[in-house]
């Protein structure tokens, strides 16, 4: 839990930073920023997706995911819980109308993708920070940019960045024998990193928002889809 609440806190000072900063920093700039971030996680989530020793599976896992995450409609809860804060620490202020936005895209920014998952695995199984504090790094810098543009709503991603990732670290500590099947987390990765792409297809092209928060189911599906996959290609 002492890497993910570093994680935490570095977001919230990279939020304040770029909120403090904000009337300085020139449009141009914090979108030419925010393209580059985009960039780089779109290469970020490239690489997780490129480690997966089963494509078939990978698709299955992010159509079956998807589904359940329709089903359950995890975006609009995340939409929710952002205007829900918006409503009790702004109490009426208009001046904040990207509050829900920067929450929302910030927390899935932030905890999709192999780093947040492996990280939180590593943290819990050997007590290993590294992953998760040069997260930490990164989200700290996307904030500054992100909060220049939406404001504190980002800030408060780091509630959600301490909820998720310390939801994985104590899962791993109590299911550890399970989860240092190496080609598991690979699979996991793998997915991961295909919603890591999504979320930089928004930031490049919000118009066409994909519904990103929704995915998120899939990245766990690999739990009961290799299992599964062995024992059907041991019948056949």
């Amino acid at each position: 839990m002492i890497a993910t609440i570093i994680n935490a806190v570095l977001v919230i000072i990279g939020c304040a930073i770029g909120v403090i900063f904000k009337s300085k920093i020139p449009a141009r700039f914090t979108e030419v920023l925010m393209g580059g971030l985009a960039l780089i996680v779109f290469m970020m989530g490239v690489d997780s997706a490129i480690t997966t020793n089963d494509i078939l599976g990978m698709i299955i896992c992010v159509i079956v995911g998807t589904l359940i995450g329709e089903l359950i409609n995890i975006e609009a809860r995340l939409d929710n819980a952002g205007e829900k804060l918006k409503k009790l620490l702004l109490k009426g202020n208009s001046s904040e109308n990207n509050f829900t936005q920067g929450f929302v895209n910030a927390s899935l920014l932030f905890c999709v993708g192999s780093m947040a998952i492996m990280g939180s695995m590593e943290a819990g199984i050997n007590h290993n920070y590294t992953i998760i504090v040069s997260k930490g790094v990164i989200d700290c810098i996307a904030a500054m940019s992100m909060a220049a543009i939406f404001g504190i709503g980002v800030g408060f991603s780091a509630l959600t960045i301490f909820i998720y990732q310390g939801a994985l670290t104590l899962l791993a500590i109590w299911v550890a024998p399970y989860l240092t099947n190496v080609l598991l987390l690979t699979e996991i990765s793998a997915v991961g990193g295909i919603l890591l792409m999504g979320v930089a297809f928004n930031m490049l092209f919000p118009e066409k928002h994909l519904r990103v928060g929704n995915m998120l189911p899939s990245m766990f599906v690999p739990i009961a889809y290799m299992p599964l996959a062995k024992w059907i290609s041991s019948i056949f």
